[in-house]
């Protein structure tokens, strides 16, 4: 973990123990934003990125849950720690199916918050890192994502860093169903109509790009996605 400072966006009413929280982390070298609401703390991911977000479930202005919400719909993917003096078994399966990674109830030790930070930090950079290593063979064609190229018979196409988000989403999902809406958060941002437009102009970039073999097709599920159908 070494090497790079990661954000944390701490979201915390009680101003107390949001700042002790705070300082302890910073001690432990994360960079902290601390904001004692939703709205302020939905503000500030829409600013800029963080590594993991820590959301104190009762907050005014906007709970923890809606908050939650708000930023899977901005990156699906970032960890969530749920911080929460409500132990009904209710909230915490609320936290869970909204894809919490922890649900965390107070009063909490910070030493063992601190651990299970490191910990799903350091898991998240694993799969990143074995994410960037993959390379797909897709009937006559392979596929270096982390050069960009798609390559059959010795030609080499470079894609655009879009495209190779794009296909290598296609890849991982091969002869599965990758939903549009996933892809349009992941590589766009958002999933907007025009995003939707943009994205529909990259399919059909890459299925000039796969058209020399006939076994492979980008195939369009009406309402839900594509399907990249590959032997």
């Amino acid at each position: 973990m070494e090497g790079k400072e990661y954000k944390i966006l701490l979201c915390e009413d009680d101003q107390n123990l949001g700042m002790v929280l705070k300082n302890y982390l910073e001690l432990n070298d994360y960079d902290v934003t601390l904001e004692r609401d939703g709205r302020l703390g939905l503000a500030a991911y829409q600013r800029e990125k963080f590594d993991i977000c820590l959301l104190d479930v009762m907050m005014p202005n906007m709970d923890g849950f809606t908050l939650a919400e708000e930023i899977r719909d901005i990156d699906p993917d970032v960890p969530l720690f749920f911080l929460s003096a409500k132990t009904m078994k209710d909230d915490i399966i609320q936290g869970y199916k909204l894809g919490a990674d922890d649900y965390i109830t107070k009063p909490f030790d910070s030493e063992v918050l601190l651990l299970k930070i490191k910990a799903i930090l350091k898991r998240n950079e694993e799969s990143v890192k074995e994410s960037e290593n993959v390379e797909f063979d897709l009937g006559r064609y392979h596929f270096n994502p982390k050069l960009r190229e798609l390559i059959i018979d010795g030609k080499t196409q470079t894609l655009s860093p879009k495209e190779n988000e794009l296909l290598k989403m296609l890849a991982e999902h091969k002869n599965d169903l990758l939903p549009r809406e996933r892809a349009l958060k992941k590589i766009w941002g958002s999933d907007t109509y025009f995003n939707g437009r943009s994205m529909d102009v990259y399919i059909a970039k890459l299925r000039k790009y796969v058209k020399e073999d006939n076994n492979i097709e980008i195939v369009n599920i009406h309402g839900n996605g594509f399907r990249l159908v590959a032997p």
